[in-house]
């Protein structure tokens, strides 16, 4: 009998559990729509979620600080934050939560909390929604699309406005973009509605008119006959690498800012969190957010120099097929990539290893890279082989990277991952550049081996958009 009354006890636990966590997903999505603010949970995105991503999001929460959090505490800190007057902002409701439970008192008011711990955002910079043209619109150019679509909001931050391809739009053409756009066999369908306008060559994404523009250069496009002023170019083509070619796209009228989706030549290579904060946008007009690969080890790498000092490393970068590599065996410019890149593992080079130098120059000179493409689509494994300056255990270096992940600059740029189970396919739709993979951490007196896993495409797109958030000069108050 007491077995089937605990039974009943469970169940109508579990839908108290789950109405509170429908009342927290409402208030999370009325924060976003009606006032621009954005609830986290340690930098995982909520809007939008379902109940049970939620409540797995609030399991990580708890096993990754060790403290009771629970949804319940989850919602009444939302309901806090919904009573305030804040303004657009970015707040991480797993933090706030933390906070909480490192009070001496766990029965203060939240409210009064709440109120403090953000005391700072009354005091927060209007901003100027800035216009963003997509010129490409490949892999990274449509997950953008998606991502800065889904993220718009009130259009307090960044609007975009085109899209540039190259050849003839069409009605057929625009219906092969719309369908691209809606349907990934990666990331699955887009949470929104695309429209085809033939009359205006657009899309209606999510009911906002997103122009279609061919064009052969892009000096032949004058981006304010769409009503498009001030705006920041994102080239994910990787036609355009250096700043003379990049160049370009600032002839045009409309165009302020250019921002390129891989590696550049003789331009500030930034991997936000890391070195985006010394390159002003009032001084520079051109940037390069380098590559996923970089992006993914350079927080992790910064870390580790930092507190240990690195004396040489080796990087060995698992990636994914990408669309350079040939289908089936044929002819390619460079050797063993012609090979059918679903069949093989295959032995290519990554300037990786130099990259990290750019925007980390401690170690110029002091890490060597090669690269395995895979037969996976997406879901990215770098790993790392160093030499410390100084001895050091499993547990200290996972401690360290723990800090990092829970506070200070690099908190969106490093996820903490304490899953055994841990594969690729798991890591695909992460918004951190790096998942530091802590079950997988060697360490023998002064040589470490580190295993980092990226989502090269979906990981490396929200690299991307915080960069051009600060090029743009659109980053909102944010409590992390």
């Amino acid at each position: 009998m007491s077995t089937i009354t605990n039974y009943e006890k469970e169940v109508v636990s579990q839908a108290q559990v789950r109405r509170a966590t429908v009342e927290f997903i409402n208030i999370v999505n009325d924060l976003w729509y009606d006032k621009s603010i954005e609830l986290v949970l340690f930098r995982n995105p909520l809007v939008d979620k379902r109940a049970s991503e939620v409540l797995n999001l609030i399991d990580y929460a708890r096993e990754f600080v060790a403290k009771p959090i629970s949804i319940n505490d989850a919602l009444e800190i939302a309901k806090a934050i919904q009573s305030i007057d804040l303004p657009a902002s970015k707040l991480d409701i797993g933090k706030l939560a933390y906070e909480y439970h490192l009070q001496d008192d766990n029965n203060a008011d939240k409210l009064a909390f709440v109120q403090n711990q953000l005391k700072d955002a009354t005091g927060a910079e209007e901003i100027q929604p800035k216009d963003v043209v997509l010129y490409g619109f490949g892999r990274i150019g449509r997950l953008l699309a998606r991502e800065l679509m889904s993220k718009m909001g009130k259009g307090s931050q960044l609007r975009l406005r085109a899209v540039v391809t190259r050849g003839e739009i069409n009605e057929a053409v625009l219906e092969k973009r719309a369908s691209l756009l809606s349907i990934d066999s990666v990331h699955g369908d887009f949470l929104g509605t695309v429209q085809v306008d033939a009359d205006n060559n657009a899309l209606i994404i999510n009911g906002t008119t997103v122009y279609m523009i061919s064009a052969g250069k892009p000096e032949d496009i004058d981006y304010t006959k769409y009503g498009i002023n001030d705006a920041l170019i994102i080239d994910n083509t990787g036609a355009f690498k250096d700043k003379e070619a990049l160049s370009r796209h600032l002839v045009p009228k409309g165009a302020s800012k250019v921002l390129l989706t891989a590696p550049g030549k003789g331009i500030p290579n930034i991997v936000h969190g890391v070195n985006h904060a010394e390159n002003n946008p009032d001084n520079i007009d051109i940037f390069s957010a380098a590559s996923c690969t970089t992006n993914a080890i350079t927080p992790v790498l910064k870390v580790l120099e930092d507190n240990f000092g690195i004396k040489k490393g080796h990087l060995e970068t698992i990636h994914a097929y990408t669309n350079d590599q040939n289908l089936v065996d044929n002819m390619h410019s460079k050797y063993r990539r012609g090979r059918a890149a679903a069949l093989n593992m295959v032995i290519t080079e990554t300037g990786a290893g130099k990259a990290v130098a750019k925007a980390l120059p401690a170690l110029e000179g002091k890490l060597t890279s090669s690269a395995i493409r895979v037969p996976v689509p997406n879901g990215s494994l770098a790993i790392l082989n160093l030499q410390l300056n100084s001895n050091t255990t499993v547990e200290a270096v996972n401690a360290i990277m723990k800090q990092y992940a829970l506070e200070g600059d690099l908190v969106e740029q490093i996820q903490y991952s304490m899953n055994n189970e841990l594969v690729s396919s798991d890591i695909v739709g992460t918004t951190a550049p790096s998942i530091f993979d802590s079950k997988a951490t060697i360490a023998d007196g002064n040589t470490i081996v580190i295993y980092v896993w990226y989502d090269n495409e979906y990981g490396y797109s929200h690299q991307v958009m915080r960069l051009a958030k600060h090029i743009a000069k659109v980053r909102r108050y944010t409590y992390y």
